[in-house]
């Protein structure tokens, strides 16, 4: 019998290596009740199978509003939903049409071609990272390159300014890791509120001098009269500039530990680049970036995998489990750059699939052969289970990445 209170799921240690304790939930418990010490969640059902997963994030009795889903959901308390209501409105924790309407003004800009068109800028940025590491002996694969890049493209998109771009990180960090329990958030709260008070005063400067960039069409979207709030609005671009860079992040931070591991996979990747596209992909399943789907609220009582889940329950699916269901994949524990098929889902399903998956992946198809043509002898520094891992519930990266250059 698994004891859901020593599972320790969100914890870094937990992170090191998930998938044992994923595989024994797959095989007898793959519906189970967990309790959480989260502002926004006392417990959850988790789902580990591939299918379960997949059915989730379609499946129409489930919502992402919580008020849908009718009182028994709960709610955050007065003064959690108070302070932090320009960061609950956005699409993220919308259903239809709100979540349609929303999606709509942005989704041209993160289309496939959209996205190819920034090609080369990406491939500058990623080349004058790797320039400033010529030379060095040692570094921090994270901090010295698998963050900026996709902190300055998501920022180039959005307009904000280079100087600005270590505020907003050290904000983004503080928005994902405070909502892990109640006092990470009140100690994140000045840092929380100076995010909303940026995003609100780069607002009002779009407004008076707009430029070519998203904030700017966003904020002529809302001046032409689409129904678009305040709040709305900063939810919005606090979305766009967090999960713009995390994703990405981790997928070259995950998926580089991944390859590091593996001498094979590493340089068969360095020596036939043909395989790039699918590296990403497998990369995407086996470093799982994002470890859990978002909350979804069950809109009525049923039954999933041999739990009764009640109405208004909250509902997480774990893609980093699902990633490794060897019900769908062959030998989900190795990893294979040429796999195929390889119907992972971390970018998600349904009408919630993300929105900068294609971004993702072009700045992955980018980076990694970039890093691997520049550093070809590149070894981890530390050994991995040194390693520290950041403390979250939905996604999955590290804090460093130490690395040697030869």
């Amino acid at each position: 019998m698994i004891d859901p209170r020593s599972l320790g799921i969100g914890t870094a240690a937990f992170k090191r290596d998930p998938f044992p304790v994923y595989a024994r939930l797959q095989a007898e418990a793959p519906a189970i009740r967990i309790p959480l010490d989260m502002p926004l969640a006392r417990e959850a059902v988790l789902l580990t199978r591939h299918d379960d997963v997949a059915a989730l994030l379609k499946d129409a009795r489930f919502s992402k509003d919580r008020a849908n889903a009718g009182p028994t959901a709960g709610a955050p308390p007065a003064f959690v939903r108070k302070l932090f209501a320009p960061l609950m409105n956005g699409m993220l924790d919308k259903d239809d049409p709100d979540h349609a309407r929303l999606r709509r003004l942005v989704q041209t800009a993160f289309t496939p071609q959209r996205v190819e068109q920034m090609t080369d800028r990406i491939g500058a940025l990623s080349e004058a990272l790797l320039d400033r590491l010529e030379g060095r002996r040692t570094f921090d694969l994270i901090a010295d390159f698998a963050l900026p890049l996709p902190v300055a493209v998501i920022a180039d998109m959005l307009g904000v300014p280079e100087q600005d771009r270590a505020k907003f990180v050290r904000w983004s960090n503080t928005l994902i890791d405070g909502a892990q329990s109640p006092v990470t958030m009140l100690m994140g709260i000045p840092r929380i509120l100076a995010f909303v008070r940026y995003i609100r005063a780069m607002m009002a400067r779009r407004r008076m001098d707009p430029g070519d960039d998203l904030t700017s069409d966003l904020v002529r979207a809302q001046d032409a009269g689409e129904a678009l709030s305040d709040d709305e609005l900063v939810s919005m671009i606090v979305l766009l500039l967090t999960a713009g860079h995390e994703t990405t992040t981790n997928l070259i931070g995950n998926g580089m530990l991944a390859l590091l591991q593996d001498a094979e996979q590493y340089q068969r990747l360095r020596t036939e680049p043909r395989h790039v596209d699918g590296a990403v992909e497998e990369l995407l399943r086996f470093a799982s970036p994002v470890e859990m789907s978002t909350f979804r609220y069950a809109r009525e009582d049923m039954e999933i995998a041999g739990l009764s889940v009640r109405k208004g329950e909250a509902v997480l699916g774990v893609i980093a489990a699902a990633n490794r269901d060897a019900r769908q994949f062959v030998d989900p524990d190795r990893l294979d750059i040429a796999r195929d098929p390889n119907r992972h889902l971390t970018f998600g399903m349904g009408g919630h699939y993300c929105l900068g998956a294609a971004l993702a992946r072009l700045e992955g198809r980018i980076a990694l052969p970039a890093l691997l043509t520049r550093f070809p002898r590149l070894r981890l520094a530390q050994a991995p289970a040194q390693l520290n891992w950041r403390p979250q519930l939905v996604l999955r990266g590290l804090k460093a990445l130490p690395v040697k250059t030869g």
